[in-house]
């Protein structure tokens, strides 16, 4: 199974952001694999972003974001949730990409676990907080290599496993959520008619 290579992630971010809709996000825990397809992302940039954590320079919570790219920026909200973003840009350049849902794949019985629900699929990875939860994503993980073997991303027909997905779909571009500074900016995308994207 061919993870997504380093060179995909040395991007512009927001170009990043739009490709990494429909990989497949994977965790192999010491419990088993569990997967789920990305279905929305939003792009934090750099120093002109003031809504990102990078807008004020390297700091000793965001120096991940700067490089190099292809490694997971996890950060914790609310003093309980973690949200995995992806780093993105030439190695000195901040910038990532968070991932705000997924389409559960592999593990779907592990996630319930983990998330402590049963029987509510949609509502185990509609949400930043939710995916990690589902996918026992930690803070601990903070800095992992996304081209390594425990947390990685591949592409789409990368699995071998018969397509369930139409081979195109449409994206929908709208301004961010969930945050305060700058929301206007039309940096969120996700995948039209999901019914696993946090909020359409």
């Amino acid at each position: 199974m061919r993870r997504l290579p380093r060179r995909f992630y040395c991007r512009k971010t927001r170009i990043v952001a739009r490709e990494l809709l429909s990989k497949i996000l994977v965790h192999e825990t010491d419990e088993g694999i569990i997967s789920g397809r990305i279905v929305e992302t939003e792009a934090y940039l750099g120093r002109d972003d003031p809504g990102s954590h990078a807008h004020c320079g390297v700091t000793s919570r965001n120096r991940i974001m700067f490089g190099p790219p292809g490694r997971a920026y996890i950060y914790l909200v609310y003093g309980s949730s973690y949200c995995l973003n992806v780093v993105t840009e030439k190695d000195g350049v901040g910038g990532a990409v968070l991932i705000r849902a997924l389409e559960p794949e592999e593990g779907i019985g592990l996630m319930e676990k983990n998330r402590r629900i049963d029987g509510h699929l949609t509502l185990l990875t509609n949400g930043p907080g939710k995916l990690t939860q589902a996918l026992g994503i930690r803070g601990s993980m903070n800095g992992a290599d996304l081209t390594g073997n425990k947390l990685y991303i591949l592409s789409r027909d990368s699995s071998g496993k018969k397509q369930s997905w139409p081979k195109e779909f449409k994206i929908v571009t709208t301004s961010r959520i969930g945050i305060k500074t700058s929301r206007n900016l039309l940096y969120r995308y996700y995948i039209r008619g999901n019914r696993f994207v946090s909020r359409s």
